[in-house]
């Protein structure tokens, strides 16, 4: 199950290496961990991690994807082996990239999926809320996501979804205080969504989480042939994963709630995060440990899939709505279901 076969490296100067048909992590020479590489379908590598050649060249021969971020999670750079996938898939995708009606409708399905997905999150506070302003609030905003989603068929271009999407999300993220307890709320206070760099400890937090998400995406995409460069919503820019970023939309709300869970819990606090000179909020320590196994317990909790009639794993929803893409782009489907929660 593509769950747990992530390796995410945090440990400052640690070194991998090959050993046989395992990798081996070792701090200061002594051994931390051993994976078989047949568990692996990626290494995920956060800050100043040090690696042989040897084992790069294998993760290259396996298809293991190895992934660098920097120490905060940003996303630096991906290596892999050669390109797979069924050409005829790609074709479909790069030809439908340059019709503007099938550009379009994907891009709509996209900012559907995600508002929908935000709108549940508002609705579901408002309905626990214990505080009426909450309650209020919370409702407000799930009747102006509800506003958005009826504009969105009118919408005649891409500037015009991406209108509406931008919209929804001020609209969203004004409400998102409002499903923290309001003893933490003055030390997680934001003022909408920021980032490059994040100004407040919610945002360093989701900027973190959006970067494992949009991870995830991109493996989705690879895994059944599609290129995550060229997207539909996400405009096409060279080192620009495009299209996993249209993928991860209808996700973020998962991610959202997550880092609402570590707040609202406990699990994280106001010392986990620094302020850097010149404003910037960032996750540091052994936060970004507690994150990453929350991110991974999160994917293993089954959903039921609307369209498949199934329970799934969360951490499986981005390969089967990756294949679903593909299936549109083929012609198998009239149109791009996104993933709606329920």
């Amino acid at each position: 199950m593509e769950l747990l076969n992530t390796l995410y490296v945090t440990l400052p100067d640690s070194y991998l290496h090959l050993d046989n048909n395992t990798l081996r992590l070792e701090v200061g020479k002594e051994t931390r961990l051993r994976v078989p590489l047949h568990h692996l379908s990626a290494v995920v590598c956060f800050g100043h991690i040090n690696l042989s050649s040897p084992l790069m060249h294998r993760l290259a021969e396996e298809g293991i994807a190895l992934v660098f971020l920097d120490q905060h999670g940003r996303f630096k750079a991906r290596l892999e082996g050669s390109v797979s996938g069924n050409v005829l898939l790609r074709q479909a995708q790069f030809s439908a990239a340059n019709d503007p009606a099938i550009t379009l409708a994907i891009a709509r399905n996209c900012v559907a999926g995600k508002i929908k997905n935000c709108r549940q999150v508002l609705l579901r506070g408002a309905r626990e809320a214990k505080i009426e302003d909450d309650q209020q609030v919370l409702s407000r905003a799930g009747l102006d996501l509800a506003a958005s989603l009826r504009a969105l068929p009118e919408t005649e271009n891409l500037d015009a979804v991406r209108g509406v999407e931008g919209e929804a999300a001020r609209q969203y993220f004004a409400a998102l205080s409002h499903l923290m307890r309001t003893n933490l709320r003055a030390e997680f206070q934001m003022d909408g969504r920021n980032r490059r760099p994040p100004r407040d400890r919610i945002n360093a937090l989701l900027s973190f989480l959006y970067s494992l998400l949009m991870n995830d995406c991109r493996s989705a995409l690879e895994s059944v042939g599609l290129d995550p460069q060229v997207g539909f919503l996400h405009a096409v820019r060279p080192g620009r994963a495009s299209l996993a970023l249209d993928l991860m939309e209808e996700f973020r709300a998962f991610a959202d709630r997550l880092a609402l869970s570590l707040i609202n819990r406990g699990q994280l606090i106001a010392k986990n995060f620094v302020e850097r000179e010149g404003g910037a909020v960032l996750l540091e320590g052994d936060a970004r440990k507690t994150v990453l196994v929350a991110y991974q317990e999160r994917k293993q909790e089954n959903l039921s899939h609307p369209l498949l009639q199934e329970s799934t794993p969360l951490g499986l929803l981005p390969y089967l709505q990756a294949r679903l893409l593909a299936r549109t782009l083929r012609g198998d489907l009239p149109e791009y279901p996104p993933f709606l929660m329920r």
